[in-house]
């Protein structure tokens, strides 16, 4: 097995390691340890929120939790050697739950598909579904069930949710300065269109609560919601087994972190508080290429070559949307996001027929390793987008045929009293 270099003890919140994490992106935390090129090295990892949702059937905790503590990142790591205008190459060697562990936190023999609230975040269909909503999921191997979804049973695509290195002071800078900008344009907005840096429940590594360094990454601190420059929360379901990712480097080191493990996941990750969270373990090789930013171009974002592991789906319903509001008889003009909205809505529509209920076909399409694709953007006015659902997920045959839908009881996802 490869050394720990980041060690999680599951039992216990974050913020009381013996190394804690951040949950903050900032040069100036401090780096928990250093790595060698040509390293291979294992690092813990602990649930996103900080193992603030329970496996129990009720979504009450997704409707109280507190963003402002997420996402849990185990780190910073820094890499021997790299400096700024390089390219970390980050190999994933291996990853899952927590190893031979069952227990109350996701990760120990279980996961969890949530959707926040409206108030709290959404997701891709807050419009439609603005109440928290959730499901648990058993771990079986390779493979995931839920009492809260019967009737449904599939192999995840494993992947950390979020990976990515330090941003420079700068860029840091035009992070907060851009996002700001964009609150400005309807401050009031809810969700909100970005969440700006603020002071509250701040985790910043070793550094210590008071001290000027702390309150410093308190202040200008980015929350780690969105995917940027330096890769952050892609969300990308086939960051997988044998997956190189190239990161660029912004601080000397590189300070290489994350976290927000999933076991499975859809494309689009469409409840937000979705995929199948957990926490686990993640084992990477390390490289570096000099000055490899400027050599290949990759300045404003990582580049990655996915794995070959992936589950052996062949046959699938496909669900097609369209940038158009049908309730209102409205274009927007080529708006990939409108049309990839109209496809999840179709397919839960298709999946009502069966007995599911809407709150639950949601929670499916969120984690189950469905494929969105964009299909055409030229053909104006109608952006065109497709979603995939495997066949074989389902233990009844849900393919069109003359004999109608089957449905059934199906029972409900876990909702919020």
């Amino acid at each position: 097995m490869p050394d720990v270099v980041f060690s999680v003890d599951q039992s216990k919140s974050m913020t009381e390691q013996d190394v804690p994490g951040h949950n903050r992106w900032h040069p100036d935390i401090p780096a928990a340890v250093e790595v060698r090129p040509g390293q291979e090295f294992r690092v813990e990892c602990r649930e996103w929120t900080d193992g603030q949702i329970g496996n129990n059937d009720s979504a009450n905790d997704v409707r109280d939790i507190g963003l402002d503590r997420c996402h849990m990142l185990s780190g910073p790591i820094s890499v021997a050697g790299a400096e700024p205008g390089d390219l970390l190459v980050i190999d994933i060697l291996d990853l899952g739950p927590v190893p031979q562990e069952t227990g109350p936190v996701a990760g120990q023999g279980w996961g969890y598909t949530g959707v926040f609230a409206r108030n709290n975040g959404g997701g891709f269909l807050t419009d439609h579904y603005p109440d928290p909503l959730k499901a648990i999921w058993d771990f079986h191997g390779q493979q995931a069930t839920s009492r809260h979804l019967p009737g449904i049973r599939y192999t995840g695509i494993t992947h950390p949710g979020l990976f990515g290195t330090a941003p420079s002071a700068e860029l840091l800078d035009r992070w907060n300065q851009r996002e700001r900008n964009l609150i400005a344009t309807d401050p009031d907005r809810v969700p909100p269109l970005a969440l700006p840096p603020n002071t509250s429940d701040v985790l910043a590594g070793t550094l210590r609560p008071g001290s000027v360094e702390f309150d410093k990454v308190a202040r200008e601190g980015a929350r780690t919601v969105p995917a940027r420059e330096n890769g952050g929360n892609h969300d990308i379901k086939n960051f997988t087994r044998g997956s190189r990712i190239f990161y660029p480097v912004f601080v000397p080191g590189g300070k290489f972190s994350g976290g927000d493990l999933h076991f499975s996941q859809g494309d689009g990750e469409i409840t937000f508080c979705g995929a199948i969270e957990m926490g686990g373990f993640i084992d990477f090789a390390v490289d570096v290429i000099k000055g490899g930013m400027e050599r290949y171009g990759i300045t404003t974002n990582p580049v990655f070559m996915p794995g070959n592991v992936e589950p052996r789906y062949s046959e699938f319903v496909t669900f097609i949307g369209v940038s158009v509001d049908h309730d209102t008889n409205t274009n927007h003009y080529m708006d990939a996001t409108v049309a990839y909205r109209n496809a999840c809505l179709n397919a839960i529509e298709y999946l009502k027929r069966f007995g599911y209920t809407g709150e639950q076909a949601y929670l499916l399409l969120g984690s189950a390793p469905i494929e969105g694709r964009i299909s055409g953007v030229v053909d104006l006015p109608n952006a065109c987008c497709s979603l995939y659902l495997p066949t074989a997920i389902f233990d009844f045959d849900i393919r069109p045929s003359s004999t109608g839908p089957v449905s059934g009881d199906r029972g409900q996802a876990a909702v919020a009293s």
